[in-house]
């Protein structure tokens, strides 16, 4: 039986926040390791396993950010799934069963949430193998970390009767514990922390799934059924996905099917749900100080600091979250950033745009970043990957004028072309179709200094583009 590793890469950290947002979340940031994201590292952690190609449900929003991080990885025949809206994990799971479906009927799928840590990937491929044994018997296998402390923030299974040296039938599953109950889970011996991943047959999986849940199977199937392509994207049919009750895999299956066991996981696992999860997965310092980017401390001790723009200093302080990007700081005592979700659920509610994006903005042609701001001007940095290009698009209400301060531009300006070497300018006056190509081998970095009325990034009009997005006004994709 050939095995499918599934990566469902659609939840947006909002406990991460100011560094994890909607439109760039934790997955596609490199928070544990320096050079990779997390969804990276949850897709190489299968490499020690005969494995399928990558299959990768996803947002909408995110697909251009998937399809880069395949990229920089050199991966080929990828498929991503892209969810209209996200409606949990059983549906985004029902579709990938689907799809799997279509090509091996006999196909068993590894589910990996696309944001997780895990320490000892061989202990990790180990467990797998061992839990195949089980899937190929038609079994739903989850993996139950053994737990290495009594947390409160995880949900909890209790192991039922032993299934030969592999893995038991599911007792049941219990809801995040309050401390003292935590505590005797973990005495107790015969509970693991529940983590979110799976493996099972497709075939196996759609029919408990429409056997205990069959709104969300008739949802999900009829998603793919009526998908569409779109570029290298699979795109569920949105009226029927959004149909779907939006449920996770536990809810609507595993806690009702009589085929659920649990196979243990010792790998050093967490989910990174919380800043205080990165400071307990890296090695901090004499002071039990986690420092990323540019930090100074004196007399420190217990705390995680994150710079990404600036000089973060701190003195005197213990057991503290302190998170610096260019456009917000967060300040937090470790035993409390769970609630850091309250704060963004309010600045939410006012409409701000710090939960949303960062001051960078990452487009499937490169990224831009504001500068400075003001009524009628604008000053941006924009940087083009090499082979890429900005659509061929024009604005009704503001001119640009552009500086190449490293590689080579490529212009286009209503009709004609040009190519402007470093240290050379042009001007896009107001209401001229224009494009943008780096067709140098370097990344093509340019200073876009914008003049008008209205400087919004809707204010497109867009009339060609090579990523498929749609020709419009009011589209908010440079």
């Amino acid at each position: 039986m050939k095995l499918y590793p599934v990566f469902l890469s659609g939840g947006v950290g909002s406990r991460l926040w100011p560094v994890s947002r909607q439109l760039y979340p934790k997955q596609f940031l490199p928070l544990v390791h320096h050079q990779t994201s997390m969804l990276q590292q949850t897709i190489a952690r299968v490499g020690g396993l005969d494995v399928a190609a990558p299959l990768i449900v996803c947002n909408e929003e995110h697909r251009f950010l998937v399809a880069e991080q395949l990229r920089q990885l050199e991966i080929e025949g990828a498929t991503i799934l892209l969810e209209p809206e996200g409606r949990n994990t059983a549906p985004a799971v029902a579709a990938a069963a689907a799809w799997v479906q279509q090509q091996d009927p006999d196909g068993l799928m590894l589910v990996l949430p696309a944001d997780h840590v895990i320490a000892d990937d061989e202990e990790f491929c180990a467990a797998v193998t061992r839990g195949l044994a089980l899937a190929s018997e038609n079994y739903l296998v989850t993996f139950g970390v053994v737990p290495v402390s009594p947390e409160t923030g995880y949900g909890y299974i209790r192991r039922g009767d032993a299934l030969g040296d592999v893995g038991f039938s599911i007792g049941e599953f219990v809801e995040k514990p309050d401390a003292v109950t935590a505590k005797s889970y973990v005495e107790d011996g015969s509970y693991y922390w529940n983590s979110g991943m799976f493996l099972l047959g497709a075939g196996a999986y759609l029919a408990e799934l429409e056997n205990h849940a069959e709104p969300i199977f008739q949802a999900a199937t009829a998603a793919l059924q009526s998908a569409t392509s779109d570029l290298d994207f699979i795109r569920l049919d949105k009226t029927a996905f959004c149909a779907s009750p939006d449920d996770s895999i536990d809810y609507a299956v595993m806690e009702h099917t009589l085929k659920g066991v649990v196979v243990p996981l010792d790998a050093g696992w967490s989910d990174v749900g919380a800043w205080s999860s990165l400071w307990e997965v890296q090695d901090g310092d004499s002071d039990g100080n986690v420092v990323r980017g540019d930090v100074e401390t004196y007399q420190v001790g217990n705390s995680y600091l994150h710079s990404e723009s600036r000089l973060l200093a701190a003195v005197g302080v213990d057991n503290l979250v302190v998170v610096e990007t260019a456009d917000a700081v967060l300040v937090s005592s470790r035993d409390h950033v769970q609630d850091v979700k309250k704060i963004v659920d309010r600045l939410k509610a006012q409409g701000r745009p710090e939960i949303e994006s960062h001051t960078r903005v990452y487009r499937p042609w490169g990224s831009y970043e504001s500068l400075v701001e003001s009524d009628r001007f604008q000053v941006k940095r924009i940087i083009v990957n090499q082979a890429h290009s900005l659509s061929l698009q024009m604005h009704h209400h503001r001119a640009e004028h552009w500086i190449v301060v490293k590689g080579t531009a490529l212009v286009e300006c209503d009709g004609k072309e040009f190519m402007l070497s470093e240290d050379q300018s042009t001007y896009i006056p107001l209401g001229h179709k224009h494009r943008l190509t780096n067709p140098g081998a370097i990344p093509l970095e340019i200073i876009e200094v914008q003049t008008g009325s209205y400087l919004g990034e809707d204010d497109i009009v867009r009339f060609e583009d090579v990523y498929g997005r749609m020709a419009a006004a009011g589209s908010s994709e440079l």
